[in-house]
């Protein structure tokens, strides 16, 4: 586990289980999460390192319904959560498949922290995009498109170049396939930002030659 700062206050946490990273971004006033993590001990780990950053209020945003990124949001409670409306129709859906594969590679502790971990739903939804002032910074959430899933959120964080795209872009695997036909129109929508640097959902913070070229393959798939 460990920060990587990929901007001004914009900070990304990797994590070797999962190959995964989640985000923070800190305004004056109040910071944003993105994703929270698998199960509630790591939200748990995730909560007391970013209060090791910083002491503001925080919001959360989930970029997507795939156990990972928000079986880790009790811990964060009380505050706004935020999702796509289709988010919370689809979160729960993975829970029983991954704990049995945790079983199989005899993670067994794994296992049970997923199955024993609240489903906390959104508090607020988007459609298309919403912009939240955290204080001196505004950081956009938008569905760019069906790519992932049918529910992705990114977060632009404008006066950094950063965008934090969820398991959209994919760093050190392939992109787990959804809706192939569309996900590079998506893609293409998170170019159009002209971010520095793309933080994945997996992996390490990329810049957009990388996500041109997944892009590319996403198309010849």
């Amino acid at each position: 586990m460990r920060w990587t700062e990929v901007g001004d206050g914009v900070f990304a946490r990797r994590y070797e289980h999962l190959d995964q990273t989640l985000g923070l971004v800190v305004g004056r006033e109040r910071c944003l999460v993105v994703d929270t993590g698998g199960d509630e001990v790591q939200g748990a780990e995730f909560a007391a390192a970013i209060r090791a950053v910083t002491t503001l209020p925080w919001l959360v945003v989930l970029t997507h319904a795939h156990f990972d990124h928000h079986f880790g949001t009790k811990p964060f409670l009380p505050c706004p959560v935020w999702a796509h409306e289709r988010c919370a129709a689809a979160m729960g859906a993975d829970r029983e498949t991954w704990a049995q594969t945790f079983q199989r590679e005899h993670k067994h502790e794994l296992a049970q922290r997923l199955l024993e971990a609240e489903l906390v739903r959104p508090t607020h939804v988007l459609t298309d995009e919403v912009t939240l002032d955290l204080g001196g910074r505004k950081a956009t959430l938008l569905h760019p498109g069906r790519g992932h899933t049918d529910h992705d959120v990114a977060v632009h964080v404008p006066d950094a170049e950063v965008v934090f795209a969820g398991d959209l872009v994919e760093q050190g695997a392939p992109p787990e396939i959804g809706h192939a036909a569309e996900w590079p129109r998506a893609l293409d929508r998170l170019l159009a930002l002209r971010p520095g640097t793309v933080v994945p959902g997996h992996g390490e913070p990329v810049d957009t030659a990388f996500v041109r070229r997944q892009r590319d393959e996403l198309t010849r798939s």
